[in-house]
């Protein structure tokens, strides 16, 4: 028997209980009396997923919800779903009428399928029941301060949207510095040299030095680079967005040459830095502080502006 069909809610009459859970509580009154402004129940299977009702006794306070009781079914253990994955569902929610013995339901009018997924794990009825109806004797529903609500569950499909990420921008960014020192410059006969590695963020970075240039400016410039100590423990949709300074130490009066930017890096796009960084010839001046007893000192200092990982 249907009772109303207003603002897309159907309330309808049954003689079956709901096939899939039940929550009998009793003392109702206390839920408010002892502040538990929401209930959770424990988990019910329900078309191959987990489900729990959720209860706002007093309304849902976030919804701005007064006067009425809240009743929500909600998709447990969401975390564990891809992202991408969702669930369509068709359900109905129970409230006894213990005077009748039958079943007071409340459903989408239209039945429509909800779309439950990991960022959207609730669906219900901010308005399920009137309290001043709830609290009726003559209806049944609390009957010696207690009650029972149910639900019932069927999912209608499934499917997978694909893929994504999650930007994490850094409220309180931390800067990192490390000091590489690269001996015997004059004898340096590779294309290029690192330093240790050192930790900036969960990731480890090296400096990396080319004493002759790189690319284009080979015997005119020095090349300075920060980079990915292990690029390949990335996966391919990961990226860090930093800022660095790198610099040459002025051994002698502290003029330190150094250079400023945010970059990018990720597993494809590991070194970021400056070709032409400082010339060889105002390197290498007698009167510079750069290379000392033919050796310099290169710095960098990271800090992690972002972080974008696949979303899981």
């Amino acid at each position: 028997m249907v009772m109303d069909n207003q603002d897309g809610i159907s309330r309808s009459i049954v003689d079956a209980p709901p096939a899939h859970y039940a929550v009998k509580i009793q003392s109702f009154s206390l839920m408010t009396k002892n502040s538990i402004e929401r209930y959770e129940s424990g988990n019910f299977e329900a078309g191959g997923y987990k489900w729990k009702l959720v209860l706002y006794p007093s309304g849902n306070k976030s919804m701005n919800v007064k006067d009425h009781i809240s009743l929500y079914l909600a998709l447990d253990e969401a975390s564990s779903l891809h992202h991408g994955w969702e669930v369509y569902v068709n359900f109905r929610l129970f409230l006894h009428d213990q005077n009748n013995d039958n079943y007071l339901v409340v459903q989408d009018a239209a039945r429509k399928e909800r779309r439950f997924h990991k960022m959207k794990v609730e669906w219900g009825f901010d308005q399920f029941i009137p309290l001043k109806d709830f609290n009726l004797i003559s209806k049944g529903y609390l009957v010696g301060d207690t009650c029972a609500i149910g639900a019932e569950v069927f999912v209608c499909n499934e499917r997978s949207t694909g893929k994504g990420e999650c930007l994490v921008m850094m409220k309180d960014a931390i800067t990192y510095k490390h000091q590489g020192e690269f001996d015997n410059f004059s004898k340096l006969d590779s294309e290029y040299y690192e330093s240790k590695a050192f930790n900036a963020g969960n990731y480890k970075w090296k400096i990396k030095l080319y004493p002759n240039g790189k690319g284009a400016e080979v015997g005119s410039y020095i090349s300075l680079y920060l980079v990915l100590a292990n690029p390949s423990a990335l996966s391919p949709s990961s990226k860090i967005y930093a800022q660095i300074i790198l610099r040459i130490l002025d051994q002698k009066q502290a003029k330190h040459h150094f250079g400023k930017a945010n970059y990018w890096f990720s597993a494809s796009n590991h070194e970021n830095g400056a070709s032409r960084f400082m010339s060889i010839s105002n390197f290498t001046n007698q009167y510079s502080g750069y290379l000392v007893k033919d050796s310099c000192l290169a710095e960098a200092e990271v800090t992690i502006l972002g972080v974008v990982d696949a979303l899981s």
